[in-house]
């Protein structure tokens, strides 16, 4: 049979079960890779920087990512509109393993910068158009029991990322190759196979489309969300978030911001079509997405932290204790999605999921020097389960509520809204966690030198400059001054998780206020796609 006729669609439009999870391997694969690259290369960093002596520009490797990434995700879904899906995709595909071969043959650091953002490029494709593409194959009322597995790909990424990072890293060679530029490299294989899965078995009917491309919104957004992105992730942990370079990017940001607006206000194709805020929905589940992303990468960052810092696990192992996390994650997602296509309603499942994480991120404020690992695990189980249950349930809920013609900029704007959120998450998380630790550990060694003054030599207190880059000098200190520098990490740590639950409570306000509305069926959905490309060949 061929792939042609192998995934042509039912009388009803719709694939069998057995075709579509065909697809869904193909664009499964292809979101992890862009998944796994949010987290794989920071456990590496330490060993990239020796190796190019690029200590000076080491953030730049996960930002240039970073910026890529999220300033193209809206753009592609919007892009796929007009010229489809499959081509758009296997186009993300492409740019992504040119980027890993180029990051992984890298000679400076440079190179690296300006690879990495290649591979950002094709990253903002991966994770937007993935949902875009289930959307267009599978009902509302279906989609649950098949979106639910893309929250399992999250939370293997989450878990995976670190491990792999940290495993690479930690060997000098692989088969005569630097161990880290396998971080890269590992990406070539998988992401030949989505290509392949998908050159097989994608085949969604191309509707030809009149259109304008809006060059000049585009062109704003991206710097818009550079800027921003610039400020919150570099400037602002770097040099302060009141100094003149933070101040003047957040000030550039929303200057081009306004200028994007009121382009696309007027704009005949607008890349970001304003109505679609006029939609509750849309509106919802952004801001949603949003939060979600906060809470989701926060935890993500944090754990991984506390058990390197506090508990003296490396790399490689706090990464394999975030599996209980994963569960949650996977578990959860699998059930909300396959109850979601029974019953047909979904707006529980987000109020469920915000209200477990708010309780885990509560609980994480009650860790502590000698919290046992189970008890760390419930908390963690009870995060990824928040996240499980929300996380693909409002991507069901806004593709439901938009037009066929709407599909791919409404799905890849959530992704970008997400996006946003972690990278400020993380930043205001980071910063928090940073101005706290500045402030207990002068009261940890003051307290310590007051019970034993020869705990805090000179060289001591020079040592400590060093102490978030090489946590393992801990050890070498006196027992009291030990005590002391953890505890002063663990009420860091407190502060941290404290700040986050507001935010995951106001995300549940926003649950609360979600409209639901019938899911449509395997028939509506192909009758409104029908009617969406009668209406652009119109």
């Amino acid at each position: 049979m061929s792939a042609e006729k192998a995934t042509a669609p039912t009388e009803r439009g719709q694939l069998s079960h057995k075709e579509i999870m065909f697809v869904l391997s193909g664009l499964m694969m292809g979101m992890l890779l862009a998944a796994l690259d949010q987290t794989i290369v920071s456990t590496a960093l330490k060993k990239i920087v020796e190796d190019f002596n690029g200590l000076s520009h080491y953030t730049w490797v996960v930002t240039a990512y970073l910026l890529t990434s999220t300033a193209s995700t809206p753009l592609y879904g919007k892009i796929s509109d007009l010229y489809g899906r499959r081509p758009v995709f296997q186009f993300a595909i492409v740019t992504f393993l040119i980027g890993s071969f180029a990051a992984g043959a890298a000679t400076s650091m440079n190179q690296l910068i300006a690879f990495r953002a290649i591979q950002g490029l094709g990253a903002g494709g991966l994770m937007a158009l993935t949902f875009v593409i289930i959307g267009d194959i599978v009902s509302p009322r279906e989609r649950g029991k098949y979106q639910g597995y893309f929250g399992g790909v999250w939370g293997l990424s989450s878990v995976a990322g670190p491990l792999l990072g940290g495993f690479f890293s930690d060997h000098h060679h692989i088969f005569g190759v630097a161990g880290w530029r396998w971080i890269f490299y590992i990406n070539l294989p998988f992401g030949l196979a989505a290509l392949v899965i998908t050159t097989a078995s994608l085949h969604i009917p191309k509707v030809v489309k009149k259109h304008k491309i809006d060059y000049l919104g585009a062109l704003l957004m991206v710097l818009a969300v550079s800027a921003l992105l610039l400020g919150i992730s570099v400037y602002g942990p770097e040099n302060g978030w009141t100094a003149t370079k933070t101040l003047t990017a957040f000030g550039v940001a929303f200057v081009l911001t306004l200028a994007f607006l009121f382009q696309e206000s007027r704009a005949a194709e607008p890349i970001l079509p304003l109505r679609l805020f006029k939609n509750h929905t849309f509106s919802t589940t952004s801001i949603l997405g949003f939060i979600i992303g906060a809470g989701m990468f926060g935890a993500i960052v944090m754990l991984p932290l506390y058990l390197q810092l506090v508990k003296g696990n490396s790399a490689t192992t706090s990464g394999l204790k975030l599996i209980p996390f994963m569960l949650g994650i996977v578990f959860m997602s699998i059930t909300s999605g396959k109850l979601i296509s029974k019953h047909g309603h979904y707006k529980r499942f987000p109020i469920m999921g915000l209200t477990l994480m708010t309780i885990g991120i509560l609980a994480m404020s009650t860790l502590n020097e000698t919290t046992p690992f189970w008890r760390l695990s419930i908390f963690a189980i009870l995060i990824g389960a928040g996240l499980g249950l929300s996380m693909q349930t409002i991507v069901i809920a806004l593709q439901n509520s938009v037009d066929f013609k709407d599909m791919g900029v409404a799905t890849s704007s959530n992704t970008f809204f997400r996006s946003v959120g972690s990278t400020i998450g993380v930043a205001i998380f980071g910063s928090i966690y940073a101005s706290r630790l500045a402030h207990y550990l002068p009261v940890a060694i003051q307290k310590t030198a007051a019970a034993d003054p020869t705990a805090v030599t000179p060289d001591v207190v020079k040592s400590l400059g060093h102490l978030q880059n090489n946590s393992a000098i801990i050890k070498t200190f006196k027992p009291v001054l030990q005590q002391n520098i953890l505890h002063a990490f663990v009420q860091s740590f407190h502060v941290v998780f404290l700040a986050a639950a507001p935010v995951t409570a106001i995300g549940l306000i926003f649950a609360l206020i979600l409209k639901e509305a019938p899911l449509r069926s395997s028939a509506e959905h192909h009758a409104a796609k029908t009617e969406a490309a009668g209406e652009a060949v119109a």
